[in-house]
This record gives C-alpha cells, sequence and structure tokens, in this order.
C-alpha cells in the first residue's frame, strides 16, 4: 500500500536513512527540516506558521524527529524545539486528521537506571537524568493526550544508539555495557519505522524501545515485537576492554555518592 509520509528533522542522520528506505518502497515523502537538503522545506516548526501547516494536509503518517538532539541541551533550549515545537506539530497533524504521529523519544529518559539493575520494559518509572531526558518523556505525554483527545494514534520509540556513518558495534562506543547494550542498526532502525506506520489502527498509544536484538541486554523489545510486528535482523554483544570496566565502576562509585548525598539532604532537617 502506498503511504504519504511527511518526516520532520529530515535532514538529520536518523531522517536521512528513513527517506532512504522510504524511497525504496515506493512511499511519497514530504520533508521538513530548519536545515536545508535535498527536496527539504525549510522551516522553524516551533514558531507555528500556515507555510508548513499546509504540508500536512493528505498525510497519512507524520514522523517526529525535529529537535534539539543533544542530551547536553539546555532547558531554553528544549523548551523551544523539544516542547513547543512537538506541540506545534501534533497540533498540526490532529487539524489534518492524520492517521498517526510517530514521535522519536530517546534512552535517556530511563538514564538514571543504567546502575540500578533491572530489566527496562517502558512501563518500568522513568528516570531521565537531564533536561533532554525529561523532554522526551514530556514529549510522550503529549502524544498520549492526543490520542487521548483529539482522535490520532501515537507511537514513541525510545530509540535506542544509532550512530552516523556506518554506525557499527564495538568498544569505540561510549558509556560501556550500557552504551553499546542499546546499539541499534540501520537496518533494523528503518524496519522498526516502517512496521511504526504499516501498523494497524487498533495500535492507538504506545511507547516502545527500539534496539537491535543485543545478546544479554537490559532493554525489553519483546514488546515491540508483539504490538508492531518488529523482527530486528541485528544484534551484537558489548565487547569491553579494561578501560570501559575501571570507567564504569568510577561512574557507578560516584552515582552512589550523589544518591547518596540526595537522601542525606532530604532526610536532613535544617
Amino acid at each position: 500500500m502506498a503511504r504519504t509520509v511527511l518526516i520532520t528533522g529530515a535532514s538529520g542522520n536518523i531522517g536521512t536513512k528513513l527517506r532512504q528506505h522510504f524511497e525504496t518502497l515506493g512511499w511519497s515523502l514530504r520533508l521538513l527540516d530548519s536545515a536545508p537538503g535535498d527536496g527539504v522545506t525549510v522551516c522553524d516548526l516551533s514558531v507555528w506558521s500556515e507555510a508548513w501547516v499546509d504540508q500536512f494536509t493528505g498525510v497519512d503518517s507524520v514522523i517526529l524527529l525535529a529537535g534539539d538532539p543533544s542530551p547536553d541541551a539546555t532547558w531554553a533550549s528544549v523548551v523551544r524545539l523539544n516542547l513547543d515545537l512537538v506541540l506545534n506539530v501534533y497540533e498540526a497533524a490532529a487539524l489534518a486528521q492524520v492517521r498517526r504521529v510517530i514521535f522519536a523519544s530517546s534512552n535517556w529518559t530511563m538514564a538514571g537506571h543504567r546502575f540500578a539493575g533491572g530489566d527496562l520494559p517502558t512501563d518500568r518509572a522513568p528516570r531521565p537524568v537531564n533536561a533532554y531526558g525529561a523532554s522526551k518523556l514530556f514529549g510522550e505525554r503529549i502524544g498520549k493526550s492526543f490520542a487521548d483527545r483529539r482522535g490520532l494514534s501515537s507511537i514513541s520509540f525510545r530509540i535506542g544508539w544509532c550512530q552516523r556513518g556506518d554506525n557499527l558495534p564495538g568498544p569505540h562506543m561510549t558509556m560501556a555495557e550500557w552504551g553499546q547494550g542499546m546499539w541499534l542498526s540501520d537496518r533494523d532502525l528503518t524496519h522498526g519505522f516502517e512496521k511504526a506506520v504499516t501498523a494497524p489502527d487498533s495500535v492507538r498509544f504506545a511507547v516502545l524501545n527500539l534496539m537491535s536484538a543485543n545478546p544479554g541486554m537490559r532493554w525489553d523489545i519483546e514488546t515491540t515485537r508483539q504490538i508492531i510486528g518488529y523482527e530486528p535482523q541485528d544484534g551484537a554483544a558489548p565487547t569491553l576492554t579494561k578501560a570501559h570496566i575501571d570507567g564504569a565502576e568510577v561512574t557507578q562509585r560516584t552515582a552512589a555518592m550523589i544518591e547518596a548525598a540526595k537522601d542525606w539532604i532530604r532526610d536532613t532537617r535544617f
């Protein structure tokens, strides 16, 4: 079945990979970004404008990649690019009666569980550690609100680590086992988004992990398989060097001291 898909953030890493894949499917694409690119309409989605809102008319699905992608993003940046922009895109989609919005959330919504242990299903309590992760959690809830109140279907992907360029797994990836454990190949990335676009109308709202089938990883992708039919083809076990292990131990000790300090502050009456 032919699809008309609008991609925001179409000039970025993930947007470029999705464009190339969707073109092989014969889908009609509308491309928006703040940066120029081949076939891209340049616009600022954080500022409401009928000039770009009109692009949503006749669209089947919107892929919402646009925003500040940096874990070091400031609150000032995420308010404009990860909150105002997301609200604008959802509103434009609702007004145009778009069938579904697929939102690029992030593994950073769960980063506070890195040293806490245990599996990471999407119904485990979120624990962002920075403004970026918090903004992605807010974006997921915006999607739920529009699904509940405006009739949009909304799927949010907590995306793993899909690197620019060759995107190969291995010890060059930072954050040791945590980083390598959420590797997402280009093939699995594009397959996941394709399945999100084509998932049945019965999927009204879902938050799903999107990682490759990496042996021993903590991230649950079985729910992603069940809800949209995701079938990852790739996966890689972490390759840890002594530097990775030593660095992880230092980071874990530091995190434990920070949590202990928080407990002391909470329990101490000044």
